[in-house]
């Protein structure tokens, strides 16, 4: 699918414009690194139903069981890298037009793409923590799991099971990222919402915050969602991937062409 030049000069003109603008991740900006959507046929849900396996009570009760899926899930996340719209975002905040990313992927590939400042809304799986608030990298327990230490892997301080530092259905939104995350919602300039259904709560309720407060939203995402009727100014039915390099080289463009150079804004 083409991506509409006037829609892009437009989105441009705007992030050029002199608002904070932010932009707000969900799985679909992953995919195109091979990071499979949980929802999707082949996803992860799949194997392992959410409710069995994603749940807080369900690591209470079953820790190893639960550490099948978190060891499934490492697996692929070992061996993907940045796709080109991680990279877009990240030279659009170093282009000083980018106040920050807000994610709801686990991930880590926006800051591995470069992106500086990036609120982890769902946490990360790059590191392990532990109910006694103990860190690990992650990459050492895999370490550990891999020279044949029993699932659940435990903490090395106090002896509890430890787990992917995510937030889990019954987990609270860390509050940090929460309010950080309400806080920049709510600043004028471009939302930029990519790869996400908006289904979750509560962060599906960022973009329309961001509407209500009289942020210019804008949607990247192939399928249509409640933002695409009647919230989002401007809305791309195209894969990140394609929309986000194309809209950073015309904001580049533009940029030079008026003969400004980087402009950092800061949240």
């Amino acid at each position: 699918m083409a991506v509409e030049a006037k829609a892009i000069e437009q989105v441009a003109q705007k992030l050029l414009a002199g608002g904070r603008n932010v932009a707000f991740t969900g799985a679909g900006v992953s995919v195109e690194s091979g990071v499979p959507d949980f929802r999707s046929p082949g996803g992860l849900w799949e194997r392992f139903p959410p409710f069995e396996y994603a749940t807080a009570d369900a690591f209470r009760a079953d820790p190893g069981k639960v550490w099948r899926m978190f060891r499934a899930m490492g697996e692929v996340l070992e061996r993907v890298e940045p796709n080109p719209a991680h990279l877009a975002l990240a030279r659009l905040e170093a282009l000083g037009l980018l106040a920050a990313v807000i994610t709801q992927n686990i991930d880590n590939l926006h800051q591995a793409a470069g992106s500086r400042r990036v609120i982890e809304f769902h946490g990360n799986a790059r590191r392990m923590v532990c109910c006694c608030g103990a860190w690990e990298a992650t990459d050492a327990v895999r370490a550990r799991i891999r020279a044949g230490e029993d699932l659940p892997p435990r903490c090395s301080k106090c002896g509890c099971p430890v787990k992917p530092d995510v937030v889990l259905f019954g987990d609270p939104i860390p509050p940090e990222a929460s309010r950080e995350a309400m806080r920049l919602a709510q600043q004028p300039g471009v939302f930029l919402v990519v790869g996400t259904s908006n289904v979750v709560a509560p962060a599906s309720y960022l973009p329309l915050i961001a509407h209500k407060t009289g942020a210019f939203l804008v949607e990247v995402n192939p399928e249509r969602t409640e933002l695409s009727e009647g919230f989002a100014h401007v809305c791309f039915h195209a894969r990140a991937g394609q929309v986000l390099p194309a809209l950073v080289d015309e904001v580049a463009r533009q940029q030079a062409a008026h003969g400004a150079g980087p402009t950092r804004r800061g949240g």
